[in-house]
């Protein structure tokens, strides 16, 4: 199948940016499955999996954008990584919806949206879902852990950065911040900034355990797999997508401050090796491309999109 991936935007990304990294992955797990792929995002992409086709960024984002001029011939199906209306040539298209829609803009979304979990579906009046993945070659399985525990992300009341802290603080561990601006001056502290692959990548390695105290309905969280690619566990709250993802092998989900810092205690008991295999089983970039691959089949047959997989839980 030719596949045109549609993401504005120049990839990859260097340092944050969820969706760019899951555009890459797949491309990669479409290619490994055999299939061409077509990218058409910014210039000076460099995608080794697929052959780029310039769109300007500016001009792709607004509406009207005449998706099907922009098309190398035989494409079978497009699948846009931001809201799209079909194609004017007819060519079959679906879309990933990557963040949170309010209810009361529900109507406004167009028809062919694939959600990235189950709860995101629900939310979005859907059951139709694809989880992402990403390549686990790129992530340092570690069993041996450093004396920290991690936060990354954004510093946002959503993210539940401040529960993250105060949980470190209660339980008297060390704490490694990786975001974007410094918000305390703790001793037991450490704030990193804004880190590049390299360094996010040594640093969810080497921690005990990753925070992620969502105080929002995660779509999905990347960092969750990230950290489980690299042997390290999961403490969060049930919130969005998180329980689909994190299981008692691989993490601990609490309602309050209080579970956590009660839950922290047990998170040396899980296996490094529960985490990455969690991730290799159920979210990687080839299992991503083979969820893609049934939506587009559908679309490609002129079916309905079917119904998401849950995975074991």
């Amino acid at each position: 199948m030719h596949v045109a991936l549609f993401h504005p935007a120049k990839l990859p990304v260097r340092r944050y940016g969820g969706a760019d990294r899951v555009v890459v992955w797949l491309a990669r797990g479409l290619a490994e499955r055999g299939h061409r792929v077509s990218l058409l995002a910014a210039a000076g992409s460099e995608v080794p999996e697929a052959t780029l086709v310039p769109v300007n960024p500016g001009s792709a984002r607004k509406p009207g954008f005449d998706l099907a001029a922009a098309l190398p011939p035989g494409v079978d199906v497009v699948h846009a990584h931001r809201p799209i209306e079909a194609p004017r040539n007819g060519v079959p298209s679906l879309w990933t919806h990557h963040g949170n829609t309010p209810p009361d803009k529900l109507d406004s979304l167009p028809p062919g949206m694939v959600c990235l979990s189950a709860n995101h579906a629900v939310r979005h009046h859907s059951n139709v879902f694809v989880y992402n993945g990403l390549d686990p070659s790129e992530y340092t399985f570690q069993v041996a852990k450093a004396e920290f525990d991690l936060f990354l992300g954004q510093l946002h009341t959503s993210r539940g950065y401040s529960w993250a802290l105060e949980g470190a603080k209660r339980t008297g561990h060390s704490l490694v911040v990786a975001g974007g601006w410094r918000p305390s001056f703790r001793r037991d502290l450490r704030y990193v900034g804004e880190v590049d692959d390299s360094e996010k990548i040594r640093l969810l390695a080497e921690a005990r355990c990753l925070w992620m105290p969502a105080q929002w309905d995660e779509p999905f969280g990347l960092p969750l797999i990230e950290a489980m690619a690299s042997g390290t566990p999961i403490l969060g709250t049930p919130r969005g997508a998180l329980p689909e993802i994190v299981t008692p092998n691989t993490g601990a989900l609490g309602e309050s401050l209080d579970d956590l810092i009660e839950l922290r205690g047990r998170i040396g008991e899980i296996d490094p090796e529960q985490c990455r295999h969690r991730v290799t089983t159920y979210f990687s970039h080839q299992t991503m491309a083979e969820g893609y691959e049934r939506m587009f089949g559908a679309v490609v047959a002129g079916t309905p999109l079917p119904a998401g997989r849950v995975v074991g839980i």
